[in-house]
């Protein structure tokens, strides 16, 4: 062996162990990682607003769609404009609790108090959006 090889040796040795020593797992960079965080949250307020449309064709349509006692329809971005302005945890809320305003009244929830609080928050959520 000549003497440059001799000197080369513990230099390539030592900078095997240092590779063999990292991870051979690459990190995701931290734009993936958000893509995939916001695709799971994507996903998850599509299940909520199809969990919110079943509820509120089984619920809540017999009136919102008949206008009864003042119940805005899905889709009247009108009716719904100043409701929307309030922000859907005040129209949760009076949802649950029901609540008598200017223009009707609303039972709490809707007159059916088998729903729970999240069933009707994704009732809620689905009418906001098809009215916006």
């Amino acid at each position: 062996m000549t003497t440059t090889m001799k000197s080369f040796l513990p230099l390539l040795t030592g900078a095997l162990l240092f590779l063999g020593a990292c991870n051979s797992q690459p990190t995701p960079p931290a734009a993936v990682s958000e893509e995939v965080t916001e695709s799971k949250a994507e996903a998850l307020a599509e299940h909520k607003l199809e969990a919110g449309q079943k509820i509120y064709e089984a619920n809540c349509a017999g009136c919102h769609d008949a206008e009864v006692a003042g119940a805005p329809k899905p889709g009247d971005k009108a009716a719904w404009k100043d409701r929307i302005a309030q922000g859907v945890e005040v129209m949760t809320k009076k949802s649950i609790e029901g609540f008598a305003g200017k223009a009707g009244i609303m039972q709490p929830k809707g007159g059916n108090d088998m729903l729970t609080n999240e069933e009707v928050t994704n009732a809620v959520v689905f009418m906001v959006e098809k009215s916006k």
